[in-house]
């Protein structure tokens, strides 16, 4: 079992920056194959915005892409997503995933409870 927990979000102006972490409080992300960072609007699906592979291979949606930037640190089972520039449309809870893979191929996935961020003038 692996627990995530984020932090950074927060109120902020337009072109401002913010950096999120996600930390795992139990278990570890080093066996993880990918980490990512989601965003949900009121209303709205969950969706990607950035993810890293364990090779740090990392995938940007086009919204964020050039702006913000996820890395991960396994020696402090850490993943952070810096966000630069950041935009109202950026607004949303941003949600922390960690996906594992089984021998045999199964694919399971823990969740943070998500932070707030919220880009306004």
């Amino acid at each position: 079992q692996v627990q995530l927990v984020e932090s950074g979000g927060g109120l902020v102006q337009p072109v401002e920056s913010l950096r999120l972490s996600c930390a795992a409080a139990s278990g570890s992300i080093a066996s993880s194959y990918a980490m990512g960072w989601y965003r949900q609007v009121l209303g709205n699906a969950r969706e990607l915005v950035a993810s890293i592979t364990r090779e740090s291979i990392a995938n940007y949606a086009a919204s964020v892409k050039g702006r913000f930037t996820i890395s991960g640190d396994n020696t402090k089972n850490t993943v952070d997503l810096q966000m630069n520039s950041l935009k109202p449309e950026d607004t949303g809870v941003y949600y922390c995933n960690a996906k594992f893979q089984t021998p045999r191929g199964t694919i399971y996935q823990y969740w943070g409870r998500g932070t707030q961020v919220s880009v306004s003038s």
